[in-house]
């Protein structure tokens, strides 16, 4: 690939983590419908069961301690009028209530708009980056409430909790920093910049407290350890935009935007193992501890890949609707959240998908 293809296809992947959506509206109940993936011959396929749910819809967090799958919808650019973080039954797929971000300005009616979202279930939290606003914020679980809001993240986009070191790192797109905030006093505890980068997705080892953010446009990944004194970096593929930790913490797993592929990354060689062609705009990568499988979300073809690491193979293909925007793995079940505008009122779909063996 030469060098003018490589910055081509760099560029169009940024476009796509800056995109925003259109307009929201919230349906009154939501029907799922049931249908099945595509394995391979002998193989126990997966189910995925759909229904759709707003328009503008972002990323989703499952909470184990409330049974609970927050999703949070945006839509436009500013000034952002309609947004919203939802609490979703995931057993029926329907919004178990509604809650709308502060109002940011009285004359416009825009709002603190949500997009990436991640829940402290230690201490009954829901966190979501402010994308537009260069904010965190903070939400409770058990009433919706907002908690609080914590400005200084330029164009946060991802955040994820480490509830064993009471931490959750947010990931500055717009000025190449992570930051990191105590889960309970809310505070700043740790900054890192790094000059020219674009921190998009975000992982975190729990054992080891480590913190890992995809550099979309230097095609790498960004390490941060609780001792390290500056950044360890790690070359992955083309436009790394999402990144996701196997069980073990050892093996780091990129979706590759530009590559349309994952990036399979021993940690302690910082290297990549293994190249696996997942399909045009991998967006969103989440691993399935129970079978060590991960999944790709594909944005241009509309659907989910279920990859092998250990052998480089995919395993399963599972249709979704089009423009597939993130996936999450939780005790053998998936969830994804689209922007395929296939709702019979325009709304964007949520996935749930019952993980074959």
């Amino acid at each position: 690939m030469t060098s003018i293809t490589r910055r081509i296809r760099r560029a169009a992947a940024v476009a796509v983590a800056l995109a925003a959506g259109s307009s929201l509206a919230l349906p009154a109940t939501a029907t799922a419908h049931s249908g099945h993936a595509s394995a391979p011959s002998g193989s126990a396929g997966s189910t995925v069961d759909s229904a759709p749910l707003v328009k503008g819809l972002y990323q989703s967090a499952y909470s184990e301690r409330n049974n609970v799958l927050w999703a949070t919808a945006a839509v436009g650019r500013p000034p952002v009028t309609n947004s919203s973080l939802l609490k979703v039954d995931p057993s029926t797929l329907k919004v178990e209530a509604t809650y709308t971000p502060p109002v940011t300005n009285e004359e416009t009616g825009a709002v603190e708009a949500v997009y990436g979202v991640a829940v402290d279930d230690e201490h009954n939290t829901v966190w979501t980056t402010n994308t537009r606003d260069n904010s965190v914020a903070v939400y409770s679980q058990r009433t919706g409430k907002h908690l609080a809001s914590l400005p200084g993240v330029n164009h946060a986009r991802e955040i994820v909790v480490d509830e064993k070191h009471d931490l959750v790192w947010a990931s500055g797109f717009g000025d190449g920093t992570v930051v990191a905030f105590d889960t309970r006093t809310y505070k700043e505890k740790k900054r890192v910049t790094v000059e020219g980068a674009s921190p998009a997705g975000l992982a975190v080892n729990e054992k080891t407290g480590a913190a890992y953010a995809t550099d979309l446009k230097n095609d790498r990944i960004i390490e941060i350890t609780p001792k390290g004194e500056s950044p360890r970096f790690i070359p992955v593929g083309d436009g790394p935009i999402s990144v996701a930790l196997s069980k073990d913490g050892r093996t780091a797993y990129t979706t590759d935007q530009a590559a349309g592929a994952l990036s399979v990354v021993d940690l302690r060689a910082g290297a990549v193992t293994k190249t696996v062609p997942t399909g045009a705009g991998a967006l969103s990568v989440a691993t399935d501890r129970r079978s060590g499988h991960v999944l790709v979300a594909n944005r241009t073809p509309g659907n989910i890949t279920v990859v092998d690491p250990r052998q480089g193979t995919v395993v399963e293909t599972l249709a979704t609707g089009a423009n597939p925007n993130h996936v999450q793995v939780t005790d053998g079940t998936a969830y994804a959240v689209d922007k395929s505008g296939s709702g019979p009122e325009g709304q964007d779909q949520v996935h749930r998908i019952g993980l074959g063996s």
